[in-house]
C-alpha cells in the first residue's frame, strides 16, 4: 500500500491550491481517508477526512469553510481544495489511511492519527503574507 501526495508549493495569502493523494496497492473506494499537517516545531493535526464510497466530509474548525476535500475513486485519488489560504497554513501536509478493518461504516471517517496507519511521504505548502 502506498499513499503519493503532491501538489504543494509557495502561494500568496488568500491563494489556493490543490493537493492530491494517489493510492495504490489498495481500493481507494472502500476506505476513509484524512489529511493531516505539520508546521515546524508542532504537533501533527488532523485537517479532514472523508468517508468511504460517497460519504461525509468533515473538517477542522481551523479549514472549514476554506478546505474541501474530495475524492475520485476511479483513480484511486483524494483531493484537498485549499482556497483563501493563510500564513497559518503552512505546513507540510499528509495524507493518510487505515486497516482496513477499521472501516466499519461508509458514513465516517476519523480525526485520530492513531487510527490511520498508512501515510504519505508529504507536500510542503508555504503561504506567504
Amino acid at each position: 500500500v502506498q499513499l503519493q501526495a503532491s501538489g504543494g508549493g509557495l502561494v500568496q495569502s488568500g491563494g489556493s491550491l490543490r493537493l492530491s493523494c494517489e493510492a495504490s496497492g489498495f481500493l481507494l473506494e472502500y476506505s476513509f481517508i484524512g489529511w493531516f499537517r505539520q508546521a515546524p516545531g508542532k504537533e501533527r493535526e488532523w485537517v479532514s477526512c472523508i468517508s468511504s464510497g460517497d460519504g461525509p466530509t468533515e473538517y477542522a474548525d481551523s479549514v472549514a469553510g476554506r478546505f474541501a476535500i474530495s475524492r475520485d475513486n476511479a483513480k484511486d485519488t483524494v483531493f484537498l481544495q485549499m482556497n483563501s489560504l493563510k500564513p497559518e497554513d503552512t505546513a507540510v501536509y499528509y495524507c493518510a489511511a487505515p486497516y482496513s478493518w477499521r472501516v466499519v461504516s461508509d458514513f465516517s471517517c476519523s480525526s485520530l492519527k492513531d487510527e490511520y496507519d498508512y501515510w504519505g511521504q508529504g507536500t510542503q505548502v508555504t503561504v506567504s503574507s
